[in-house]
């Protein structure tokens, strides 16, 4: 009885807190304006069909898709095995589920099998990180932090992977001892390899079970307090994120409501601007005058590099990275965040995400190819954050390049790009 009480204390406390951070975290993504994007519902579900549960844009880089979709699949199926971990750990009961004969070791091998591959896909992925040291983890936001995070995860899978099939393979060989209370469940074709190497000891083999399940189970609710605080949240977020995306053609850029009003008002005289329009600040200069689907973008990226490894701008050796757009932005709300839980709501600490985080520098180096959102594999668009902060930069502070101020002014004086009188466009036909 002790241990089933332990077990519930600790699943309770395991589950508030995570409730705890997840609210909080649903709290900041709210702090951006409101955008609708409830429409075309059915497209909205076949996307996060594909994209988040299928995998979709995954396979577009084969290797890693490959192994990242073994993790995905063995994390979502070992799964259906903890719950059996949490019946038994609540009712002190041994392989509750066992009663299900034939297709309850059609399910344990399968477990074994994919816990075999996530651990090999792990320790793959660490190779790539740290000894091949590919190209795409590298970078100036990729310091510190996000590379110990990418490390910290890997190995506490390989520890999970590793826990439950020592775990099995000594309940195996307790089966084959004839122990009571284990009763002769399961298929191990992985763990029943592993036996070889345990001891005979009956108390032995007890000890390795019952350290081995409580270090599973017990790592599996650490894991799940730990992933808020880490990229990893994108395990969660990548199925609203997908969801809602923006389905528009990736070259349609939005329209600001305040300057549709104002340019409407000039056109027609008699036009009444919506009663609920009211001025605002143009474009974005911080966090809070982003949208929240912006906001769940940043908690939704994996800092995978995908969207800096095909922005032509970075490649040209250009201060731009899409991956720390994204980075800065999650970031920077992280920081308004945790000002409101100290200091309240109306906190002012005079930081903003243009600045202090993002340079205009890194904005101007931007093309608007869409390269970044197309690469993406569950669909972030930092294409998005670049226009708004751009915005701010040319309507709030007529911060622009030469070349774009030169433009502006060709618009105004002669209504098109280019330094020519429109009585003289249509000169080159005579040419």
């Amino acid at each position: 009885m002790l241990a089933q009480l332990l077990f519930v204390l600790i699943s309770a406390a395991a589950i508030w807190l995570f409730a705890r951070n997840v609210k909080k975290i649903r709290r900041n993504i709210l702090l951006g304006k409101d955008i609708d994007r409830s429409d075309a519902p059915a497209e909205r579900w076949k996307t996060m069909a594909m994209v988040a549960l299928g995998q979709s844009k995954m396979m577009k880089r084969p290797v890693a898709g490959f192994f990242h979709i073994l993790i995905y699949v063995g994390f979502v199926i070992i799964n259906i095995e903890v719950l059996e971990i949490v019946i038994d750990g609540i009712f002190g009961s041994h392989r509750i589920l066992s009663f299900a004969g034939g297709l309850y070791n059609f399910l344990i091998g399968s477990f074994e099998v994919l816990a075999l591959g996530v651990l090999s896909a792990c320790i793959i992925f660490l190779i790539r990180r740290n000894i091949i040291h590919l190209k795409r983890f590298s970078g100036t936001e990729m310091k510190g932090w996000p590379v110990s995070d990418a490390n910290y995860i890997l190995i506490a899978e390989i520890l999970l992977m590793t826990a439950f099939l020592t775990m099995n393979a000594a309940d195996y060989k307790l089966q084959a001892l004839g122990v009571s209370h284990y009763v002769k469940a399961g298929s191990f074709p992985i763990s029943a390899a592993l036996a070889s190497i345990l001891p005979d000891n009956i108390t032995a083999l007890e000890v390795i079970e019952r350290v081995c399940w409580w270090f599973h189970i017990v790592g599996i609710f650490a894991f799940l307090n730990y992933i808020p605080y880490s990229k990893h949240f994108h395990i969660l977020l990548a199925f609203p994120n997908t969801w809602y995306s923006n389905l528009n053609n990736k070259g349609k850029l939005t329209n600001m409501a305040s300057v549709t009003n104002e340019v409407k008002a000039m056109l027609d005289p008699s036009f009444t601007p919506p009663a609920d329009a009211t001025p605002g600040r143009f474009g974005a200069k911080d966090v809070t005058d982003l949208t929240w689907v912006n906001l769940m973008n940043a908690y939704s990226c994996t800092e995978c590099g995908r969207c800096t490894s095909n922005c032509p701008a970075n490649m040209t050796g250009k201060l731009l990275s899409p991956r720390k757009i994204m980075m800065d932005t999650r970031d920077r709300l992280e920081e308004v965040g945790n000002n409101i839980d100290k200091h309240g709501k109306d906190y002012q600490d005079g930081k903003t995400l243009l600045g202090d985080y993002i340079t205009a520098e890194e904005l101007w180096a931007c093309t608007t190819c869409n390269a970044c959102t197309e690469s993406c594999p569950v669909n972030i668009d930092p294409l998005s954050i670049i226009v708004e902060l751009r915005r701010y930069l040319v309507m709030e502070e007529s911060n622009a390049p030469a070349s774009i101020n030169n433009m502006f002014g060709n618009i105004e004086n002669n209504q098109a790009p280019w330094k020519y009188s429109p009585t003289d466009r249509i000169n080159w036909i005579n040419q």
